[in-house]
């Protein structure tokens, strides 16, 4: 039973991967739509626990632990995505299950079976060839600090899920508060976000105000004067002073500096002109996002409930393997909708995954 809940715990995060990728190329706030989602996942939850009136035991606050990791290991991972090397993330995040299982057996002793670690090896295997890429080396290790704190957070909110069931904590009281503390974070990191943008357009006012008083306050160039005041004195030699006049005017007045500034203004509005022709994507509204995260948050929040009695009836590890194994489904809607091109080591970390997962099963 456990092995079917955690293929189809598998099945609804590779649906909400696939949702997070097309997410990823719109123009949206990335925490305010999480914070979508985890509201949705909020509302879906506790609805759940009124209508099954699970009680509310101690055990429920591990919820609140498994929010905040939660919080931290996806936090950690866009920021890694951020300055490092994506594919090094991308490798940090399919270790998680090996984190598991060093923990479980740490603290409750937990073991494999042979064939189980043999399972186990396979999928691991798998994975790792379908998220590794050939740039990887050594010397080229960007990020791999948040790489590391994702491998560790996402470990621990499985470690977690599965101490929240030894304590018999109700599934739908503990994600209610999972959801509940991770929402909160997130959207205190978006308020955090709108303010660091309007410091942002405070300070650019502040300097386009200063800019602007700098050139109206700007004295006259000496150079000018000089040539007003040589223009007095060869009126005062010359009673008609017309060719000094038009000597100096022309030196005062000349057409050179004028069409120099017009042809540089020309200039930046033909540049500026350019750059509003570019059709930039209008920005999501901030009631789009939520209920677009709300929308992506049932996958996640279905992803949840399938978990948690998959960890409650199966060994740790594995099923933390098989819900990580959820990649492959989002590396089929690469291959099929999106018509990205495997490389050899995708696809045979692919069938070696999928193999596990075979293996898994006749040996369970």
């Amino acid at each position: 039973m456990w092995f079917m809940l955690a293929c189809a715990s598998a099945f609804s995060f590779g649906l909400r991967g696939i949702l997070y990728q097309w997410s990823s190329k719109q123009p949206l706030n990335r925490n305010l739509m999480l914070l979508g989602v985890y509201a949705s996942g909020t509302i879906i939850t506790l609805i759940g626990a009124l209508l099954q009136r699970e009680a509310w035991s101690d055990g429920v606050w591990i919820g609140a632990l498994m929010g905040l990791f939660s919080f931290i290991s996806n936090a950690a991972m866009y920021k890694g995505y951020a300055i490092g090397k994506a594919s090094l993330i991308a490798m940090f995040t399919g270790l998680p299950p090996v984190v598991v299982v060093l923990l479980a057996f740490t603290v409750w002793g937990e073991r494999l079976s042979y064939g189980q670690l043999l399972a186990f090896v396979v999928i691991m295997t798998g994975l790792m060839l379908v998220r590794y890429s050939g740039d990887l080396s050594l010397r080229n290790l960007q990020g791999a600090q948040w790489g590391v704190l994702t491998m560790l957070f996402f470990g621990l909110t499985d470690f977690f899920t599965k101490q929240a069931t030894l304590l018999h904590a109700p599934i739908f009281p503990t994600l209610v508060l999972m959801y509940g503390t991770g929402g909160l974070f997130f959207g205190a990191t978006w308020l955090l976000d709108l303010r660091k943008a309007e410091a942002a357009k405070n300070n650019l006012r502040l300097a386009r105000q200063e800019s602007a008083a700098a050139v109206e306050s700007q004295p006259v160039r000496p150079e000018s004067a000089a040539a007003v005041s040589f223009s007095s004195t060869s009126d005062a030699g010359n009673p008609t002073g017309q060719e000094d006049r038009q000597s100096v005017s022309g030196a005062v007045t000349s057409p050179q500096p004028e069409h120099s500034r017009t042809a540089g203004a020309d200039k930046e509005s033909g540049v500026l002109e350019e750059a509003l022709a570019v059709k930039l994507p209008r920005p999501w509204t901030n009631r789009r996002t939520v209920l677009w995260g709300m929308t992506v948050g049932i996958t996640n929040a279905s992803g949840m409930m399938l978990a948690m009695p998959a960890f409650k009836l199966g060994v740790t590890g594995l099923v933390s393997a098989v819900v990580a194994a959820n990649v492959v489904l989002v590396m089929l809607y690469a291959r099929f909708v999106l018509r990205e091109s495997f490389k050899r080591l995708e696809a045979i970390g692919m069938m070696i995954g999928f193999a596990g997962i075979v293996l898994l099963k006749l040996l369970s």
